[in-house]
């Protein structure tokens, strides 16, 4: 049964800040900072728990697996967006199309740019469905744009990219946590772990289909990608994990005991109720500025941006109300910590020149 959002956020969090900046960085609940507070002591103490614990890992990729809709063995862990995207970016034969949204985020641009024998080719996030065409081997997109909180019409590229037999890599980090997201139709999905999973940078997730698995050369494989990890520790690896896990990095550990912690509190939550909860703040927020005239980004999502308020950002932050500036906007998120009094304080900060 889903846990009433009042009561996970008394139980969890205790900033003390107005905290409208997740699509920035999320805030760690309390559980996640006692699981990483009981690792470092551990280490700390040079006791076996101090090691790290791939117990914690294993349960991480598994409730990662259940929130975006696939199985365990489609996720592979690692440490950055762009570290699982350059993975995909050396899988592309020399000379291969790839089509990115304009303005998206770099990690999911760079990776294939820097190349330099690869075709990139650019369109308007509204028109990349239509971008897609008979040379394009590889559509790259977020699902949610981290500058504005504009949202892709993922059902309309991934009929566009399955019409021309081309695969589909979306970043859902600003996505998954907030928004209901389903990785199963696309060949590879990428989320960062430390924004809206409520977690800590150094965990990320790859998701790949089983039929595209064999599309990528696991280049960073260590003893972790091995089908028998303690069988695998030194010299050549006898056999390759079966599944996604043969994409893993060597984990970093405070960073996955945090995530498993911060990924229970979610499944425990709903992310049902959390999206409800998020896009009623949004638009709470957006109906606030309206009143005030000021006209934000268009959409529905969790983050809000707004035109020509930029540079309100740093005295709202002395004010200890965060928020980010990102392409000369205003940006505010919401998440299951936020309440109606903090996006009416920001409303009343923003009333006043």
């Amino acid at each position: 049964m889903d846990l009433p959002l009042a009561d996970a956020t008394r139980a969890e969090f205790a900033h003390s800040t107005t905290y409208l900046n997740t699509a920035n960085c999320g805030v760690l609940p309390r559980s996640a900072v006692a699981a990483v507070r009981e690792l470092a002591e551990a280490a700390g103490a040079g006791i076996p728990a101090g090691f790290g614990d791939f117990d914690r890992v294993t349960g991480a990729r598994a409730a990662f697996a259940r929130l975006v809709g696939v199985d365990t063995d489609r996720v592979a862990v690692g440490s950055a967006v762009s570290t699982h995207v350059g993975l995909i970016a050396a899988s592309l034969p020399s000379g291969a199309e790839v089509l990115c949204a304009e303005g998206d985020f770099a990690s999911v641009i760079n990776p294939f740019v820097v190349r330099g024998d690869l075709k990139v080719r650019f369109a308007p996030l509204e028109s990349v469905a239509e971008a897609v065409g008979p040379d394009t081997a590889l559509v790259s997109l977020s699902a949610v744009q981290s500058a504005d909180g504009r949202m892709a019409d993922l059902a309309a590229v991934r009929a566009a990219s399955t019409a021309h037999e081309a695969r589909m890599l979306v970043d859902a980090t600003q996505a998954a946590g907030w928004l209901p997201f389903d990785a199963s139709p696309y060949e590879y999905t990428v989320t960062a772990g430390y924004k809206w999973l409520l977690g800590a940078r150094g965990a990320s997730y790859l998701t790949v289909s089983r039929e595209a698995q064999h599309t990528l050369t696991p280049l960073h494989a260590g003893w972790v990608a091995a089908q028998s990890m303690w069988d695998a520790t030194y010299g050549p690896m006898p056999e390759l994990a079966h599944g996604a896990r043969r994409f893993d990095e060597s984990p970093a550990f405070l960073a996955y005991h945090a995530a498993e912690a911060s990924l229970r509190l979610l499944e425990r939550v709903g992310i049902e109720t959390v999206h409800a909860h998020d896009t009623a703040l949004a638009a709470r927020y957006r109906a606030g500025l309206a009143r005030l005239g000021h006209e934000p980004v268009p959409g529905e999502a969790a983050i809000v941006s707004v035109p020509g308020l930029a540079g309100r950002q740093p005295a709202l932050q002395a004010a200890g109300i965060a928020t980010s500036a990102r392409a000369g906007l205003l940006r505010a998120s919401f998440h299951l910590y936020t309440t109606e009094a903090d996006v009416d304080r920001l409303l009343d900060a923003l009333s006043t020149s």
